[in-house]
């Protein structure tokens, strides 16, 4: 059965006012944000897209700047620009007349996800899906994301990093809705210590979900490894989504020995 809601109104009559209760049925429905990572672009999200839509929520697909038709600006973009664009993605997300406000997810892919885990100490965030989330020093946050010592990040990228070192592990420290880490067997780009950061990270959760795609590397080239991603996506976002609409959800848990796709 549908939950409704009321709203008491004035109806205007003859210059007069008579008053009135409007009930209906509680239409809104879980929010999705999705932020591709760095060399990618919302093209690679719109397919996802509409397989989460299908389940009955409202996604928004989007372009950072230094991407598509700002790939001008990529050798001047920075993290803070980067992040000024998910805030406002998540912001017209929000804005959607048919959006519940408290059930939003955002869904991170590399870059995309050590943006999204920032947005949630500085958004309302129910959910949190990060697929190889990125990791960089907070130290050099005003320099250009694509003027960046890779090799530095690369040995940063072998380091063990709490919360109280770096921004991203500090939000998620903070987070307390559910989370899922999504990692790639063969990571070159985010290896397995990033990954362990950030699950060490994820103390106040309400749960968290490790998985593992087998063989993949970094950017999924293999369709079997894109797809492997993406039932792993769509089977968490709708536990969560069931979960929100008052069916069984999740209970708190832990990370065990991960699964593998």
């Amino acid at each position: 059965m549908l939950t409704t809601r009321h709203n008491t109104i004035d109806i205007p009559v003859d210059g007069q006012h008579i008053a009135g209760t409007l009930v209906a049925a509680s239409t809104t429905v879980p929010g999705v944000l999705l932020v591709h990572g760095w060399d990618g672009s919302q093209e690679q999200y719109i397919h996802r897209a509409h397989q989460i839509a299908a389940l009955g929520c409202v996604c928004l697909t989007f372009d950072l700047r230094g991407h598509a038709r700002h790939v001008n600006q990529r050798q001047e973009v920075t993290r803070e620009d980067n992040l000024g664009d998910v805030l406002a993605a998540y912001d017209q997300l929000v804005s959607h007349p048919t959006v519940d406000p408290e059930s939003i997810a955002i869904v991170g892919s590399s870059y995309g996800g050590y943006l999204g885990a920032i947005v949630t100490a500085m958004r309302p965030v129910r959910w949190l899906a990060l697929r190889a989330p990125a990791l960089y020093r907070d130290g050099d946050w005003d320099v250009p994301k694509g003027r960046l010592d890779r090799k530095d990040l690369a040995a940063y990228r072998q380091l063990v990093i709490g919360g109280a070192d770096n921004r991203a592990l500090g939000a998620c420290a903070a987070f307390r809705g559910d989370a899922l880490i999504v990692e790639s067997e063969h990571d070159k780009t985010v290896p397995h210590p990033v990954i362990e950061n950030y699950l060490a990270a994820f103390k106040r959760v309400r749960s968290v979900t490790y998985r593992v795609v087998s063989d993949a590397d970094h950017a999924l080239s293999q369709e079997e490894w894109r797809q492997a991603y993406g039932n792993l996506l769509l089977s968490w976002i709708t536990e969560m989504t069931m979960g929100a609409r008052g069916q069984n959800g999740p209970d708190s848990t832990r990370p065990a020995s991960p699964s593998r796709a």
